[in-house]
């Protein structure tokens, strides 16, 4: 909790400084390359992190991975401090700091069994995450009240912000060496993997392979799994066009009113994403996955059109509830298809795929838009081709899948088809 509160923080900084420190103008490309930092690490040092956490001392993991983020911080704010954050340090530094949050997280995950007992850890789980997506929250809250209060919009302003996140790294990385021993988190001498690392992550690499090509074998799980690649390419597209109307088109040089639109943005994703959870199970049940994804890919590409063509601030809120809905319940059949049709030797290997290809495409939209859109972020030709991108997709995706499902066993994968 205390590294996620720290989390907030730095990212603050990092994704404020990028978008909304008035004494530079960021290009598209630059805000483009700010995403890529944030996600592109969890994405390509997730799926070799357990080659780590089975051989060496978790509790040192969380230590060691905290006391270096905030020894990288400080640095990161100097750079700040002197206008340098779009400096290649800068970025380094960034994205060391993003992807070793991935062993911090992972080691916790880990270490839970060894701290809790079998019959409560669901409800562990379900707390931890919980309470550290709030703990994160509250460091973005907070980060967005210091600046409007006692820091500056500033060059400095955000590099005082993001040496403060130095703090909840310190904190949790303190916490972790007086609380537990060495080998108290795991793994145990008798559990610990023996195999030479690079071996090890060898490995990793051919089973990511095998999971691709075992996925080929299983069209019910592969087909959804693609539209929903595509589907997050296009949203990457509609993510930047959105940063950049609030910010450049919307309310230009009024920060406060621009981040305040922003919040809303936030917090009608949020619904959109907590109905699908509610919506999804009896909908999918009743008709299948398949049919679900394809109502929602549809929606989408009519509202965006509908929605978004006007160029409204409160039409734009709308739509982002509908468009999280439909992430979200798309991501819910995507889940479930892999869980459902994938053997369980092969699960993990291509949920680590899908893991990395959903954060991967969502980059890639980004960066298209940052080719297209113009510095407002307002183009009605980039919307209406977004909006025929998930038409053209709703239509691959019916044909595509409605083949497969009638040869799919209906009552045994309900869900998945």
């Amino acid at each position: 909790m205390i590294s996620q509160f720290g989390d907030g923080l730095f990212q603050a900084a990092l994704a404020g400084g990028l978008l909304f420190n008035p004494e530079k103008a960021s290009s598209a490309v630059a805000v483009a390359a700010g995403f890529a930092i944030l996600l592109v690490p969890y994405s390509m040092v997730g799926p070799f992190v357990g080659v780590f956490l089975d051989r060496w001392s978790r509790r040192t993991v969380i230590y060691g991975a905290n006391l270096i983020r905030a020894g990288l911080v400080l640095p990161m704010a100097l750079l700040t401090w002197y206008g340098l954050d779009t400096s290649a340090p800068y970025a380094l530094g960034a994205l060391l700091i993003i992807g070793i949050n991935r062993f911090v997280l992972a080691g916790l995950s880990a270490s839970q069994p060894h701290v809790v007992s079998e019959d409560r850890l669901v409800t562990a789980n379900a707390l931890a995450t919980t309470m550290g997506t709030v703990c994160y929250s509250i460091g973005l809250g907070v980060a967005g009240l210091t600046l409007n209060t006692v820091l500056h919009k500033s060059f400095h302003g955000y590099a005082g912000l993001a040496a403060s996140g130095a703090i909840g790294y310190a904190g949790s990385a303190l916490l972790a060496y007086v609380s537990f021993g060495h080998h108290d988190l795991g793994p145990e001498d008798e559990e610990r993997i023996a195999h030479r690392l690079f071996a090890a992550i060898g490995t990793v690499v051919r089973g990511m392979v095998a999971g691709l090509r075992h996925l080929g074998a299983r069209p019910v799980a592969a087909y959804p799994m693609i539209a929903q690649g595509l589907f997050r390419i296009l949203y990457g597209v509609l993510a930047l066009s959105t940063l950049l109307l609030y910010r450049r088109y919307f309310y230009p040089g009024n920060d406060s009113r621009a981040l305040s639109g922003l919040a809303q943005i936030v917090m009608a994703g949020g619904l959109g994403s907590l109905l699908a959870a509610f919506l999804t199970p009896p909908i999918t049940a009743r008709i299948g996955g398949w049919r679900w994804i394809t109502i929602l890919i549809g929606m989408v590409g009519v509202l965006v059109f509908a929605l978004g063509l006007p160029f409204q601030p409160l039409l734009l809120v709308f739509a982002t509830f509908f468009m999280s809905l439909a992430a979200q319940g798309t991501k819910i059949v995507v889940d479930t298809a892999i869980q459902q049709e994938c053997e369980d030797d092969f699960r993990g290997r291509v949920f680590s795929v899908n893991d990395t290809s959903y954060n991967l495409c969502f980059v890639l939209g980004l960066f298209f838009a940052a080719l297209m859109l113009p510095e407002t972020g307002r183009s009605v030709p980039a919307l209406l081709l977004v909006s025929a991108g998930y038409l053209v997709l709703t239509g691959w995706y019916w044909a595509a899948a409605s083949r497969v499902a009638g040869r799919a066993h209906h009552q045994r994968h309900p869900v998945a088809v």
